[in-house]
């Protein structure tokens, strides 16, 4: 095994020297975790820190000293994108491909990264020391184009400083001294040093309200009985704000009455949906708000631990998170007997790896116990038997911040703001063709088209409302509303002038959904890949009538036959569209003949290589 890059030749002693060096690294790594095997997400990760992958050997070792099967290791490596198996340069550029950031110019900083370092998407450099790839949405939309170069964001990143930065790291300057500028707020802590910007646009009456008071939430619900605290989150109608929308009252209920002595609270900071970033920006600068809700949550079901589950694209957060958890320890506000109430409860964090479907709960969950992140059949669910089969509550950043302002200034103040079937307000991420791109907390209830007025959207052609899981739609529903019975969000609204091509627009989301499958059922596994391949012959000219019918069948199967929440929307941006977009559609079509029938087969096409080798035209199908 070379550590030292695909280039790099070692003698037998040196190959020895290691090898004794990587089995005393994990022996120390799985020892520090107990040797625990639901940690084995903490261990491939340090490990592929310290070593660059997680080599064969290094998984044989993994194993030896965990007492489980190689194969559980490698599972595991060769499911996160973050994690490789061979060895990888010691800077990996991550270049952000998503819908968003290809509009904004990332092809542009990927032309001069391939012509600086010369070397393609997928390789590294002769010398081992840098990688350049590919990766779907980390989080940016507001400032794109973006990558992560390790853990380093990189912003509004133009072909000039990309050739800048490829430059420099050629000549050994760390990553982290590429950061020229630090961003606002809390990006600039010593403990972040990012030149990432909050583009905090609107800030509403809940979770960016002026005046909130660490503890005050937490406090009042400790005077309470833990089932006066779930009554006060029910009476709130607070839904959760993940996208779904399931009363977060309900679920803590369930989860408190199910059978179990240990319970969890987990805290799903995934934020994987391409064009969301709002939860970025709160653990940015309100993280206390965060983590006092999900320690209020601990308190109402029962729980004495409570998990973080924050994506690696947000490493750059983990110190910083880490810092403010210590803090609330400090204060009395979590660990033994917080606030003198004889309640016991702590928070940790625990790192995803680049898997678009740990956003999914059970994925998630798989994921924390140090497996693949494959979704689980439901029922039983989470709230029954989920993290180490003990009943569990999931909820997202944003909710957690709505409880601790419920138990704060009381359910009937919650319940007042927004529309009559969705309480409250929603913390919207908005990005693409608008002025002011950035994160909107507006109340439930307001129409789409007062939206784009305040981040100076014009020449609206169409809005994808919450990711490409979501929905497209154009100029006839601008004046429905944002809330669970119209216009349902997780947060991404993305806009897209008339300028754009559409229908490039929902192959890039299809591209996105074939790679971010986990694989495991066929109608999702295959049936991407056709909805894909038939969208790709539409956009390059090859489209036929009957195939708008083929779409709108398979999508629907797709949606019908697959096990989780991915196979069961991925289909959206091929429904939508097809609904709200019909007309697109048909004007990509292959132009009928003159009999009004479709060209089916070209002849001619077909014969032109032939007919070159052989040096004449074909007697048979003459022109």
């Amino acid at each position: 095994m070379s550590f030292g890059g695909p280039e790099v030749c070692h003698t037998k002693q040196e190959r020895l020297t290691m090898s004794e060096s990587l089995q005393s690294a994990i022996k120390e790594i799985c020892e520090v975790v107990g040797n625990d095997r639901t940690q084995m997400m903490e261990i491939v990760e340090q490990v592929q820190d310290r070593f660059g992958c997680v080599s064969s050997e290094a998984m044989d070792l993994i194993a030896q000293q965990m007492n489980c099967h190689r194969v559980e290791v490698m599972s595991v490596v060769s499911f996160y994108s973050f994690l490789s198996e061979k060895p990888k340069g010691t800077v990996v550029i991550r270049l952000c491909n998503d819908v968003i950031d290809l509009m904004k110019g990332a092809n542009h900083a990927a032309d001069a990264f391939r012509d600086e370092l010369g070397i393609e998407f997928g390789e590294t450099t002769p010398d081992g020391k840098i990688t350049l790839e590919w990766t779907p949405c980390i989080g940016m939309s507001d400032q794109a184009p973006a990558a992560l170069i390790n853990d380093e964001v990189v912003t509004y990143l133009g072909s000039d400083g990309a050739r800048n930065i490829a430059r420099q790291l050629k000549e050994g300057t760390a990553p982290s001294k590429l950061v020229g500028r630090l961003g606002d707020g809390n990006n600039a802590n010593d403990l972040v040093k990012s030149m990432v910007h909050n583009n905090i646009r609107n800030a509403g009456p809940v979770v960016f309200a002026e005046g909130i008071v660490k503890g005050d939430g937490l406090k009042k619900a400790l005077a309470m009985s833990p089932r006066e605290v779930i009554n006060d989150v029910k009476n709130s109608r607070l839904r959760g704000r993940g996208g779904a929308g399931f009363p977060t009252g309900m679920k803590w209920d369930f989860t408190r009455q199910a059978d179990g002595d240990k319970k969890y609270i987990f805290c799903n900071a995934d934020e994987g949906e391409p064009g969301t970033f709002k939860d970025r920006v709160i653990l940015t600068e309100k993280p206390d708000l965060m983590f006092e809700g999900m320690t209020i949550g601990g308190y109402a079901i029962g729980a004495d631990e409570g998990i973080l589950y924050l994506r690696g694209e947000y490493a750059y957060l983990r110190a910083f998170l880490d810092d403010v958890l210590a803090n609330r320890r400090d204060a009395g506000l979590l660990g033994k007997n917080i606030c003198g109430k004889g309640f016991d409860f702590d928070i940790r964090i625990v790192m995803g790896a680049g898997a678009y479907i740990c956003g999914e709960e059970t994925a998630l969950l798989s994921s924390a116990e140090g497996m693949r992140g494959d979704p689980k059949n439901r029922p039983p669910f989470p709230a029954q038997k989920g993290y180490r089969d003990c009943p569990t509550a999931v909820n997202n950043v944003e909710t957690f911040c709505k409880v601790t302002r419920i138990l704060e200034k009381g359910p009937g103040w919650f319940s007042e703001i927004g529309s009559e079937g969705s309480a409250g307000t929603k913390l919207l991420s908005i990005s693409g063709d608008c002025h002011k791109p950035g994160v909107y907390e507006v109340p439930f209830g307001i129409k789409l088209r007062e939206v784009m007025d305040l981040c100076g959207a014009e020449d609206v052609q169409a809005v994808q409302i919450g990711g490409p899981s979501g929905r497209l739609v154009g100029k006839d529903s601008m004046d429905d509303q944002i809330c669970y019975d119209h216009l349902a969000t997780g947060g991404s609204l993305m806009v897209f002038s008339r300028k754009r091509n559409l229908l490039k627009k929902v192959l890039n989301f299809m591209e996105f959904f074939e790679e971010e499958s986990c694989g495991y059922c066929t109608p999702c596994r295959v049936g991407n890949v056709l909805l894909r391949k038939k969208i790709e012959a539409i956009v390059n000219g090859e489209g036929e009538p009957a195939d708008l019918e083929y779409l709108q069948t398979l999508g629907e199967t797709v949606k019908t036959c697959s096990r989780c929440g991915l196979g069961q929307t991925s289909p959206n941006p091929v429904l939508t569209s097809l609904e709200s977009f019909r007309d697109v559609y048909e004007a990509a079509l292959k132009p009928a003949l003159k009999d009004g029938s479709q060209p089916e087969f070209d002849i001619r096409a077909a014969l032109r290589p032939a007919e070159a080798i052989a040096g004449r035209a074909s007697s048979h199908f003459a022109e």
